[in-house]
């Protein structure tokens, strides 16, 4: 057969993609369900790519709408999972997914691990209550979960040029960035790629009327401040209903409204950070009169929201995870052309600054955040302003263009071009703990952290048990 006609027959065949998503998959997602929700629509308009989304065992799936190009299913076990993983040409999950059902490791699939979320920097900062050996002894679970991701890695997904100097690091220390890798591609584009969270193409529409003059205690003429997605440890809301009370005497219509106070997923355990950010507004008397606290806001929902609110607002605190995080709600502000306040240090107050998209404050800056809210409020044409602005930098964001890379991978996937050279080289073993090493983690638990220690450590270990069989 010639070569010509070999391209021809390979470019009619139907590459299989298997999307594993691990968040619930329902009308409210998560920011890792909009996601892999998005990666399957934009990936669906690829004529040689046939898409399958799954969630992982034991989590719901409702498709948030029904008419899509693509299958959604969802599994109940690790060998359904693996089954599927198996007869796929490739597959694409968050890395912690590959950590959970190591059976993924052993099948000779091509495997995309996404690591958008520096999750190890996040952990690091969520955990700081804890005592410094039961932050020991999770950091060390995590850096080895971690490690596994990047050493079965053919192709690795980042969110920004800063994370993946960052994950070039870790994967130097690991050996990925070795003689076979670099002969491959000097660049090493082909082994890791920035694929940023996105947002739709179509711009977004208002069909109902949900805040102004509608929510309880927001009026009319009310000017409103919105804070996309979580309010996670790593974040600084109460810095935020700080400056509200500050404003509250004498700019009684700004109001601020979280659009998700309780995450979606049942299985995650409610956050410090948001216990205390409820806890400060009622102790200001903020609660219900200026600042609302609202569930979660479906996906659908979210632009009647967006287009409502007058400045939206990101803040977070001074520490590692800021300087590689990616606040994937901030791109919802980019798609309404609403202006935002974002704390300086990460690739939001990047985008802002460079583009004049809104105020960047100091971290803890309680006066400028205030400062920032009635300068930008107090803007003539606010909406209009930023408008034009918004959506010069949103364009780098569509959903079709920031699947770029991992489209290219699924169309022409491989096997990284060093797995040979690592099964040789390194002593690394993959998947989790050995049985015979338990009682030595058990013992190193206990003299670490005593009997609390060791009990924190069987609880992760049992909760670690029942996600893997679908009953977390």
């Amino acid at each position: 057969m010639r070569a010509g006609q070999a391209m021809m027959i390979d470019s009619l065949v139907r590459r299989r993609v298997l999307l594993v998503c691990h968040a619930a998959i329902s009308r409210r997602l998560s920011g890792l369900g909009v996601r892999y929700w998005e990666f399957a629509r934009a990936l669906s308009a690829y004529p040689s790519l046939q898409v399958t989304l799954v969630t992982a065992p034991g989590l719901t799936t409702e498709a948030p709408d029904p008419d899509v190009p693509f299958r959604l299913l969802a599994t109940r076990d690790e060998a359904e999972l693996a089954a599927l993983a198996s007869q796929a040409d490739v597959v694409v999950a968050v890395g912690s997914v590959y950590s959970l059902y190591p059976a993924l490791q052993q099948i000779q699939t091509p495997l995309v691990v996404d690591l958008y979320i520096p999750l190890l920097l996040e952990e690091l900062q969520r955990e700081r209550p804890q005592s410094l050996a039961e932050q020991s002894m999770f950091f060390d679970r995590l850096r080895r979960d971690i490690s596994t991701q990047i050493l079965a890695a053919d192709f690795i997904l980042c969110a920004s040029e800063k994370q993946r100097d960052y994950y070039l690091g870790a994967m130097s220390a690991l050996g990925r960035v070795n003689p076979y890798s670099h002969g491959d591609d000097p660049s090493l584009r082909r082994l890791i790629a920035v694929v940023p969270f996105g947002l739709p193409s179509e711009p977004p529409r208002h069909t109902r009327q949900v805040l102004k003059g509608v929510h309880p205690g927001i009026g009319p003429n009310d000017k409103v401040l919105f804070w996309g997605g979580g309010i996670w440890d790593w974040l600084d809301a109460p810095t935020l209903v700080r400056a509200m009370a500050r404003l509250s005497g004498r700019r009684p219509d700004i109001k601020l409204f979280f659009m998700g106070a309780r995450h979606p997923n049942p299985q995650e355990r409610e956050r410090k950070g948001l216990r205390e950010t409820i806890a400060l507004s009622q102790e200001l008397g903020l609660d219900e009169r200026t600042v609302f606290f609202n569930d979660w806001v479906s996906y659908a929902e979210r632009a009647n929201y967006l287009l409502e609110a007058d400045v939206g607002v990101s803040l977070h605190r001074d520490h590692l995870e800021t300087h590689f995080a990616f606040r994937t709600r901030f791109l919802d502000c980019l798609w309404a052309g609403l202006p935002i306040i974002a704390t300086r240090g990460d690739v939001i107050s990047d985008q802002v600054k460079a583009h004049d998209l809104g105020r960047v404050v100091e971290p803890g800056d309680v006066d400028g955040v205030a400062e920032a809210i009635v300068s930008l409020l107090d803007t003539p044409d606010l909406r209009g302003t930023y408008r034009v602005r918004c959506e010069q930098v949103a364009a780098a964001f569509r959903w079709d263009v920031a699947v770029r890379p991992l489209a290219e991978f699924c169309m022409s996937p491989r096997l990284a071009p060093d797995k040979a050279y690592l099964r040789g080289s390194l002593l690394l073993e993959l998947g989790p703990t050995p049985w015979w090493e338990l009682p030595g983690k058990a013992w190193r638990a206990l003299r670490l952290g005593g009997v609390r220690g060791l009990a924190r450590q069987v609880n992760d270990y049992r909760r670690w048990l029942a996600v893997r069989r679908g009953r977390a």
